[in-house]
């Protein structure tokens, strides 16, 4: 494990004991799963039973591992809950060959708040189901795999038209390093910075904190048609690109589409989807000028990216909400931030920053006092009150 403050050891222990009351066993004999809540600055987004309790949530979760689960849409009666994405773990594992004899007891605990956030704890929360599983029936999975089998859990068993980029976060990075994927062929790269050797940057800019400043609205993205409809106005703005350079029978997606022929065909896009599509094609031009920045230590050159991915998510992806606006704007004019922009789909939850660590303390100061005076009611209600979190970065998700 690298050097994350996440999990403690007095979280571990609690974990442990929670599970072998549970189970009767000893301390010894209990397997952690560690699935990280994800932080993605640019690119925006008993043997046969099952029964697991949480930490954040009431009641109990309990199915057969041997009975076939059925996607949530074909079920007659709906019943989304944190335990959908334990029985959506079995679901994409029986749904790709995989047959289970043994079931699990388990513990589920996060950090407090942070579930419905915007850090994509569904997806730590499907990985860890999925990495608890595969280690009680001995199934060897790779984190490419299991980044598919996350993906069935989202798409296929609840019905999220996301992608890979929260699975790929929480099950391929590296402490260290800025982790570059490509969605499309699903490659990863690992970028290594001199901020990261104890120097400065080119500008001069600090080693940096994240910071994470909560709206104290809180979303789940299969609840809210605002994501799944964005997806299908770039599908759509990819059909129509697609046809006017004669590659109709192409899948219609924006990676399809070469940035020269969104250029000569944008005309033909009505104003929604021109702006989904600039959004997108912006971004991928950010994506690799943030690569550059990061590995050359310009922290400065790579915040100001974040923020202009932030601003491209407001006018372009017109997703996010008055309070969220609020606070991405705040965040812009704090002591020093670099660049700031919404994590994860930007509808609700948080907004992520990268911070000098030396004026960590005063922006998280700055942002508290503003946000409060923003929005009142809100601000008191996010993290119990308290509207910002520092923290660093750790490893991938594993079993301990």
């Amino acid at each position: 494990m690298g050097a994350s403050s996440w999990p403690s050891a007095v979280e571990l222990s609690d974990a442990k004991k929670k599970v072998a009351e549970m189970s009767g066993r000893d301390v010894g004999d209990v397997r952690v799963v560690i699935s990280p809540y994800r932080i993605c600055p640019l690119g925006a987004h008993i043997d046969h039973q099952a029964q697991l309790c949480s930490r954040q949530f009431a009641g109990e979760v309990k199915f057969r591992v041997d009975e076939e689960q059925l996607p949530s849409m074909h079920v007659k009666e709906k019943n989304y809950d944190w335990g959908s994405y334990a029985r959506g773990a079995l679901y994409a594992l029986q749904k790709t060959g995989n047959k289970l004899c043994k079931g699990i007891l388990g513990f589920i605990s996060g950090s407090d708040g942070l579930d419905s956030s915007g850090l994509s704890s569904s997806a730590a929360v499907g990985i860890a189901c999925l990495l608890a599983l595969e280690s009680a029936n001995n199934l060897s999975m790779s984190p490419s795999e299991n980044i598919e089998l996350d993906k069935l859990i989202e798409n296929s068993y609840l019905g999220l038209r996301n992608g890979i980029l929260d699975q790929s976060a929480i099950l391929l990075s590296k402490y260290g390093y800025l982790t570059l994927m490509d969605c499309k062929t699903k490659e990863h790269t690992f970028v290594s910075s001199s901020m990261l050797d104890g120097s400065k940057g080119p500008e001069g800019a600090n080693k940096y904190k994240i910071l994470l400043a909560f709206s104290g609205l809180k979303h789940c993205l299969k609840d809210n048609p605002g994501y799944n409809c964005r997806v299908a106005e770039c599908q759509e703005a990819a059909r129509i690109l697609l046809c006017a350079s004669g590659a109709q029978s192409v899948e219609p997606r924006l990676c399809e589409v070469e940035p020269s022929i969104f250029e000569a065909q944008k005309h033909k896009l009505k104003a929604n989807l021109a702006k989904r599509a600039e959004h997108y094609f912006s971004e991928n031009k950010r994506v690799i000028e943030g690569v550059k920045a990061w590995a050359s230590g310009n922290l400065l050159e790579f915040g100001k990216l974040i923020a202009a991915s932030g601003l491209s998510s407001i006018q372009n992806y017109e997703c996010g909400c008055e309070p969220m606006i609020q606070l991405y704007e705040i965040l812009m004019r704090t002591p020093g931030i670099f660049g700031a922009r919404f994590s994860g789909a930007g509808f609700r939850g948080c907004c992520l920053a990268f911070v000098d660590a030396d004026q960590a303390d005063e922006a998280t100061a700055f942002v508290q006092k503003e946000y409060a005076k923003a929005q009142p009611d809100l601000s008191s209600q996010a993290l119990g009150g308290r509207v910002v979190m520092l923290c660093d970065a750790g490893d991938s998700a594993c079993v301990i």
